[in-house]
């Protein structure tokens, strides 16, 4: 019985563990539009086709010779950026 007791706490403390560490990686993430705009997200969300919208992972980072095409524009709440405005949904 107390191995079975001690056996079960393990399992839930490592399951617990997982559980954390998975659910804080998995929701970052750098977006940017075809403009070159490009802003960091904690929720991943549904964009218009005809935004041109691409979602890169939390860790994305352009090339030296792409400073001229992206630029970071960051904003609270959830929306894209899109001609230089940000579009709120």
């Amino acid at each position: 019985m107390k191995n079975s007791i001690k056996s079960l706490a393990v399992a839930a403390t490592l399951g617990l563990g997982a559980f954390a560490l998975s659910g804080g990686a998995a929701s970052a993430a750098i977006v940017c539009n075809a403009d070159g705009d490009c802003w960091h997200v904690h929720e991943r969300a549904a964009y218009p086709d005809t935004a041109g919208i691409v979602v890169h992972e939390d860790n994305w980072k352009w090339e030296d010779g792409d400073h001229a095409k992206y630029r970071w524009h960051e904003h609270d709440g959830r929306g894209y950026w899109h001609g230089g405005t940000w579009v709120t949904f």
